[in-house]
């Protein structure tokens, strides 16, 4: 989920986490144990609206695909912007929608940045700092009143870009998979059918022996899903 090139460490001990889960869930401490220490990072500071500009435009798209209709918008507003910075919500609602459309962004998305445009300017979307101080789920009702953005937009970036430590998407298919991997009779060879996948009711109550370091053990559930394929590419979920 974290796209943006630099990163930096939580703000808080992903290896005081990794150990309270182990101790707290022997069977994912034995996934824990396999997949070794915690490597997760979070993307630089960002401003909300900057965040979720890029969580839309990569919505339903492969990732080098996104990143350059990602970097080809914030290229068309270089005459007024300068090199490489972000369009302001000013720039986005005042731009012609050719321009929009011309980056590659689709009618959906154009309107979806429209919206967060207009709601990060009535104060809907928080500034940076005001977000800081919210709740995870004040942050989750404010963010998805934008269109385009629902829960597990918000929950990305609550853990990859926030830092959250708490945060257990139910919802998101890797963690669900990563889930029926660990808990479940899923096996690694195993074609996955929706018979396979826990409901959500199941991973609640499961994951409230993982509190407070839910983000963490989302991390590792990712990892179940690495550590399945067939080259077990140790790589951070993307």
């Amino acid at each position: 989920m974290v796209h943006t090139a630099r990163t930096r460490k939580p703000p808080y001990d992903v290896d005081e986490a990794a150990a309270a889960l182990s101790a707290a869930d022997p069977k994912l401490a034995k996934l824990i144990a396999k997949a070794g220490p915690p490597r997760l990072k979070i993307a630089a500071a960002q401003s909300p609206f900057e965040a979720l500009t890029e969580a839309i435009i990569y919505q339903q798209l492969h990732g080098k695909a996104a990143a350059s209709i990602h970097a080809r918008m914030i290229a068309s507003f270089e005459d007024v912007c300068g090199l490489g910075v972000h369009p302001s919500p000013e720039h986005l609602l005042e731009c012609p929608t050719i321009q929009l459309r011309s980056a590659g962004l689709s009618a959906n998305k154009t309107l979806a940045l429209r919206d967060l445009a207009a709601k990060t300017l009535d104060g809907t979307v928080p500034t940076l700092a005001k977000i800081r101080r919210m709740s995870d789920e004040d942050i989750i009702e404010h963010l998805t009143q934008v269109r385009g953005i629902g829960k597990w937009t918000v929950e990305m970036m609550l853990i990859f870009r926030l830092g959250r430590p708490d945060v257990l998407p139910v919802d998101d298919y890797g963690v669900r998979k990563g889930f029926a991997l660990t808990f479940g009779k899923l096996k690694p060879t195993d074609k996955v059918t929706n018979a396979d996948l826990p409901k959500p009711a199941e991973m609640i109550k499961r994951g409230e022996r993982w509190r407070p370091w839910r983000s963490i053990a989302t991390w590792y559930l990712y990892r179940a899903c690495d550590l399945a394929k067939p080259d077990a590419a140790s790589k951070q979920p993307e």
